[in-house]
Order: C-alpha cells, then structure tokens, then sequence
C-alpha cells in the first residue's frame, strides 16, 4: 500500500526527514511513534500528498505522491492532530459535506453518509449538532468525515490525544474494525500505551530517521512475544533461548522478551529445558507490553 524510497524533508531552518524508506503493507495498523519533534508529522504529511519532498519518492498504491496527488487524495482518509469540525452543523450534515467533498454525487451521499455513521457509532446522533458532542464523540465524528468515501489508507495523527480512558477503548475498537473491513491504517503518537490494543507494525521515527532502518513487528497471533524473567542473573540466557528456537528482541542477564509459539506444549517444554539448564526461571508469560518494550529495545541505537 505504501513504498517510501529515501524521502528527504526541508523545512527553511531544518531537515527534518533525512532520507526515509518504508513499506507499509494491506489491511495492517502500523503505529508511526517517536519523541515530539522527531517528524512523525512531516512524514504523514508527506503520505497524504500534502507536501511535497526536497528529494525522494512516496508511493501510495501504486501512484505517485507529486505526479498523482488527486487520485491518491480520493483513495486516502486523513486526520490531522488538529482537525476541524463545523459545531453548528448536525452530524448528518457534516458528513455530508464530507461526503460532497470527496465528489461522493448527490444521490449516494444519504447511503455513504448513514454507513460512515454506523461505522463510528453515531447513528443514534445523527442530527445532534457537532458543538453538542463530548470530545470522545467528536473525535468518532472526525474519523467518520476522513472515511465516508470508504478510503483504502486512513492516515491519524495522534487520535487518542485528551481521550477518557473509555473513549480511548472504542476508538481502539472502531480502528481494529475499520482494518477488519478491509483498510490500512497509519497512526501516528508518542503515547505507547494507546497503540498497544491495535497496532501490529511500529516504525520508529529518531532525528528525522527510521530507527533499525524498517518497520517492527510487534504482534503475531501465532507467534506473540513473551516476558521471560530470572530470580538469578545468567549471562548465557540469550544464547539459550535463540538455540531453543525462541526469536529474542531484548535480553540482558536477568530477562529476555522473546517471540515464541503460542503452542502450549511447545511453551511449556521451553520452561522445562531452561530449568533442567539451571535457569531460576521467576516468571513466564505473554508479554501487555510489546510496543514500549520494542520501542526502547531501538531508540538509543544508531538508526
């Protein structure tokens, strides 16, 4: 869906991308994180053909950003950090001025507008006034006007950003959904926390470069990560865990995270094996905290 080749950025003062390469691939929600300032939002930008690069080329299925700016705009969402909705119009009317906006013609917007409601849950809202709805309904309302003309790439920069602790779940759910029926999804953010229900990509954004050089996954069904910690440090547990058939990401003397089956038997066998080693195994399970573990496991090295 999306091909990035050596991207490079200038702002009058600053580069601030310094040649990016990426790929993102269908139907998945890759999470764009790093410190503020890092050019999360110059990149997204750049995605969402609104600017144009100093050198480089983005893609976006299969047409150029510079050369195809209209055609990409019909087949994207975006959602900026600071968006824009018409307080005295009425739900129905704000995506339906969406809707005409994105060439969506008279006699189908009714359609296209009651689907994107439905799919952000305001059907029950339709006609309240957008400067009546909470933060987390307005945010809902947002999403729906960037989807109405069913886009195949939504683009969100930082989405959960003032959200209640509930408001942030259904937008995790409502993103998890939009991927289900067929879209890819880029969110941007610094909070990892946010992105750790529905991410299953990261790309690390560090000084305007891509830390490891390419997207990190973070989530596999089959093969999710797992937390492995010692009561006793042991120098040689890394090394134990790759010859056993464990993926590790991170790992000194006292723990490792590890991408690992999800099969029973095998797991079980692994702790097993580490203790017959002698390994004074503390604990055992599927780690609540990729994103942050990776994240930290890269920044810090050279990118």
């Amino acid at each position: 869906m999306i091909e990035v080749e050596d991207l490079v950025y200038e702002y009058p003062t600053a580069r601030a991308l310094k040649g990016v390469s990426l790929k993102v691939a269908d139907q998945t929600i890759t999470a764009l994180v790093g410190p503020n300032g890092a050019g999360k939002t110059t990149l997204l930008r750049c995605l969402a053909a609104l600017e144009d690069p100093y050198s480089g080329k983005v893609v976006i299925d299969g047409m150029d950003t510079t050369h195809s700016p209209r055609e990409i705009h019909a087949r994207m969402g975006y959602l900026p950090d600071f968006y824009g909705l018409y307080d005295d119009l009425t739900v129905r009317r704000c995506l339906t001025y969406a809707a005409r906006s994105h060439s969506i013609t008279a006699g189908a917007t009714p359609k296209a507008v009651a689907k994107a409601a439905q799919r952000v849950g305001l059907s029950d809202r339709i006609d309240s006034k957008a400067g009546e709805l909470s933060r987390g309904l307005r945010q809902r309302l947002a999403i729906g006007q960037a989807i109405v003309h069913e886009p195949k790439l939504l683009l969100l920069d930082e989405p959960a950003a003032g959200l209640d602790p509930q408001a942030r779940r259904d937008l995790s759910a409502l993103l998890i959904a939009l991927r289900d029926g067929g879209m890819t999804l880029v969110v941007s953010s610094h909070i990892l926390a946010e992105l750790e229900d529905y991410c299953t990509e990261m790309i690390i954004i560090e000084n305007g470069l891509i830390a490891g050089g390419k997207a990190i996954k973070v989530r596999d069904d089959d093969r999710p990560r797992y937390m492995v910690a010692l009561a006793a440090p042991r120098a040689d547990l890394k090394d134990f865990l790759v010859a056993h058939g464990a993926d590790v990401s991170e790992a000194d003397e006292n723990h490792a995270v590890i991408v690992f089956t999800r099969n029973q038997t095998a797991r079980a066998k692994l702790v097993r094996d580490l203790v017959m080693a002698g390994f004074e195994v503390a604990s055992f399970g599927e780690s609540s905290k990729a994103l942050e573990q990776t994240y930290f496991a890269q920044v810090g090295h050279k990118a």
